[in-house]
């Protein structure tokens, strides 16, 4: 059974996929993915990244949750998306 905050989750998760993404700035864009990487698989333990920059800097926003919760990723991504979706309308 999914919990409440799975559900708030996945729909801001849904909202944010839909939205246009060249108008989300490319530091919450990271923000964004390490939140939703720690959400669902937890510590980034793997250093094995390719030597592109970009998966540099997603590697990177994903190590500094190190430690931080499934709950508490989801309950950050859910404010950041509804942050973004608000501001943009």
């Amino acid at each position: 059974m999914e919990s409440d905050l799975d559900k708030d989750f996945k729909a801001a998760f849904d909202r944010i996929t839909i939205f246009e993404i060249t108008s989300i700035t490319p530091d919450l864009m990271l923000k964004l993915y390490a939140y939703n990487k720690q959400a669902n698989f937890g510590n980034q333990s793997s250093s094995n990244q390719e030597s592109n920059v970009r998966n540099a800097f997603k590697f990177n926003a994903w190590l500094q949750l190190k430690g931080m919760s499934s709950a508490a990723a989801k309950k950050e991504y859910i404010e950041l998306a509804n942050t973004i979706l608000n501001t943009k309308k």
